[in-house]
C-alpha cells in the first residue's frame, strides 16, 4: 500500500514539475507571455527586449518617439504602436530590476545592468563578435526567449 501511494505522489510531483516547466518555456524567463506584435517588430533589428527590463515611463519614451529610435526610424502604424506600448505598460518593470529610468531610456544604462555586467571590459564590448551591450544575444544565447541565465553566457572571441 505504502509503495502504491509513494508512486502516485511521485507521478503526481513529476506532472506538476512538468506543467511548470511548460508555463515556464511559454512565458520566458520573465514571467509574461509573449506578444507576438512585439516579437515580430522589434525582433526585426534587435532582440525584442522582455518588458520587465524597464519601467512603464521609459517604454512610453520609447514608444512615442519610435521615428527617432536610438538613431533609426522604427515607425509603426498606429494599431501596432498603441498594442506594443499598452503591453508593454502592463508587464513594465518596477523594483529593484526594471524600476529604475535609466539614462537616455537604455537598458545597459540602467543600474542593475552595469552591476551585473561589472566583470565585462570595455574593449569586450567593442569587439567585432558583440559591438555593444545592447547586443545581448551575443552572448546570451537564449536572449530571445527572454533568458539572461548567467550560467549560460558564453562571450565570444
Amino acid at each position: 500500500m505504502m509503495k502504491k501511494v509513494l508512486m502516485s505522489l511521485a507521478a503526481a510531483a513529476t506532472l506538476a514539475l512538468s506543467m511548470a516547466g511548460l508555463a515556464h518555456a511559454e512565458r520566458g524567463s520573465y514571467g509574461v507571455a509573449p506578444l507576438p506584435k512585439h516579437q515580430q517588430e522589434c525582433s526585426s533589428c534587435h532582440v525584442a527586449y522582455p518588458p520587465g527590463l524597464l519601467p512603464a515611463a521609459s517604454w512610453a519614451r520609447i514608444m512615442g518617439s519610435l521615428n527617432k529610435h536610438f538613431g533609426t526610424d522604427a515607425s509603426l502604424d498606429d494599431a501596432s504602436t498603441r498594442e506594443i506600448a499598452a503591453w508593454l505598460k502592463a508587464n513594465a518593470g518596477s523594483g529593484r530590476r526594471g524600476g529604475e529610468e535609466p539614462a537616455q531610456d537604455r537598458i545597459s544604462k540602467a543600474n542593475w545592468f552595469v552591476r551585473q555586467h561589472d566583470e565585462v571590459s570595455s574593449s569586450t564590448w567593442k569587439r567585432a563578435s558583440i559591438g555593444s551591450a545592447a547586443n545581448c544575444s551575443a552572448c546570451h544565447a537564449g536572449a530571445a526567449k527572454g533568458d539572461f541565465n548567467e550560467h549560460a553566457v558564453r562571450i565570444p572571441k
